[in-house]
């Protein structure tokens, strides 16, 4: 059929090419057979989702250099979101209802709601716990259950709508038990018997329009709706640092990914890019301890409480990482000396140890983090020498960097196996609660009769008010709250035994 249409005045549309990658080097020579002899109007139209990273990129080189490339990049910000989630309708759309009056105001806080959980995802862990594919068709349809509800019931069925939009619909996408609220006191908000009543707002500054035909809705978004801003989705102004600092940190990326690799130092001196690199790698294997002897530190070992088997856990992974990093470097080092062939995987560490990137290779088996590589490398050795420390005895330091774990959940399984022994208590039946203490890590010396204290946990969205022992809103322009003691319970029944905990 493409053989035909290439002799013609045609259009052949190509889509979804990223599905079939097997079938693209074919693709690409058809495109050359075809690139001569055929009319000079004829069109190859291909489409495809773009790669999640540059290394699962597909899409042959010869049919992105001969190609005019198009993206269609999903809009940001409240009015570009709001606009496009009215574009899905029409003024047919908006009189199809008997019951137009209620039909258009829902329908306009469908598309607010749809427009806020959308932009939410910008916002990182402050928007949305996970990330979620919300989609406009989630909001086509959930405007074809209103219409069917309203054309059906002499009510408006405020709680049936609430229910299918968001348990159903959006709610159907929904994983997390607090997302799913956060999505249910959304629509509690915008859609309720007040908004028939002009008294209700979207947002500070934001009224429900009244009745209006289709254009009038999409004017009053330009004329009405406030400046970008988090208050708009119902957030603390504070939201958006962490936002447009992502942003601008892959703005400069970016840019210096875009540098020449060669940078000139002096009056005359020159600094290549593997001098940089061999200087930076033999200074990280200069201060990268040995590894963690097992079989030792089990030796000295007695009994093996819930504790040591958590530091033996920690030291294992951090013996794969710490020799990972070791097999990297040492492995690098041979390449830029001549002595082994450069490989692809060495072209890579070398390059994120020049942009001052966490190597792919280390991210794979190390705990998650955000940083920089001259940050996460200096938090290493600090995870480091945490856990000689603690295995040097074995005995439960008197406050423990919970953050320092590549698993935190392990030690505060710990926490309650121990408590669960000493008490002869049954595991299942306990609780954790968690209590905030005015103290610091500094006035501690030596652990709690029972539990442990930990530190290194902030909070993020929030303040802790000492004064008063209550969390509190953010101070504006500062991302992270104060640091604070936390004191940990384990209840059975209606007995409670405090457990301390150290928040810092």
């Amino acid at each position: 059929m493409a053989r035909g249409l290439t002799k013609s005045c045609s259009l052949c549309p190509c889509q979804n090419i990223h599905l079939v990658a097997k079938w693209l080097s074919s693709l690409e020579k058809k495109l050359e057979q075809h690139s001569e002899g055929s009319h000079q109007d004829f069109r190859v139209f291909i489409s495809a989702e773009p790669a999640p990273s540059p290394d699962s990129h597909i899409i042959p080189q010869g049919i992105l250099e001969n190609s005019i490339k198009i993206t269609n990049e999903a809009p940001t910000g409240m009015h570009a979101n709001l606009h496009k989630a009215l574009d899905n309708f029409n003024q047919d759309t908006l009189e199809m209802c008997t019951r137009e009056n209620e039909f258009k105001s829902i329908l306009f806080a469908l598309c607010y709601f749809h427009a806020v959980v959308a932009e939410r995802r910008k916002f990182g862990p402050q928007g949305w716990n996970r990330s979620y594919p919300f989609n406009t068709g989630d909001l086509t349809i959930s405007v074809n259950v209103l219409y069917n509800y309203l054309e059906a019931s002499s009510k408006v069925p405020y709680d049936d709508l609430r229910y299918l939009f968001g348990e159903i619909m959006y709610g159907g996408h929904i994983t997390d038990d607090w997302d799913r609220r956060l999505c249910k006191t959304y629509l509690e908000e915008f859609i309720k018997p007040e908004m028939l009543e002009g008294e209700l707002f979207l947002a500070p500054g934001f009224p429900l329009p009244g009745n209006m035909d289709y254009n009038g809705y999409h004017q009053y978004i330009d004329d009405a709706l406030p400046p970008e801003s988090p208050y708009l989705y119902g957030l603390h102004p504070n939201a958006e640092i962490g936002f447009l600092t992502q942003t601008s940190e892959k703005l400069f990326r970016i840019v210096l990914e875009l540098q020449p690799w060669d940078t000139s130092v002096g009056e005359g001196g020159v600094v290549t890019r593997e001098e940089t690199v061999k200087a930076l790698l033999e200074e990280m294997l200069e201060k990268l301890m040995d590894e963690f002897n097992i079989a030792e530190l089990m030796a000295k070992v007695e009994e093996r409480t819930p504790y040591v088997v958590v530091a033996f856990q920690e030291c294992e992974r951090m013996n794969t990482l710490t020799n990972e990093i070791k097999r990297s470097l040492k492995e690098l080092d041979l390449g830029l000396k001549g002595e082994l062939t450069m490989t692809s995987d060495m072209e890579n560490l070398q390059n994120a140890l020049f942009l001052d990137m966490v190597p792919e290779s280390w991210i794979k088996k190390a705990y998650p983090s955000t940083a920089s590589l001259g940050t996460w490398f200096a938090d290493l050795l600090t995870r480091i020498k945490e856990l000689e420390a603690w295995t040097g005895d074995f005995s439960l330091p008197s406050t423990v960097w919970l953050a320092g774990f590549f698993n935190p959940q392990s030690f505060l399984t710990a926490i309650m196996q121990s408590t669960a022994r000493k008490n002869e208590w049954p595991l299942d039946k306990m609780t954790l609660q968690c209590d905030v203490m005015k103290k610091n890590r500094e006035d501690f010396a030596s652990p709690p009769r029972e539990g442990a204290y930990v530190h290194g946990l902030f909070m993020e969205g929030a303040r802790w008010d000492a004064q008063v022992s209550s969390p509190r809103l953010l101070c504006c322009k500062r991302s992270h709250g104060c640091y604070a003691l936390i004191a940990w319970y384990f209840t059975l029944g209606n007995f409670s035994v405090q457990i301390g905990a150290h928040l810092k």
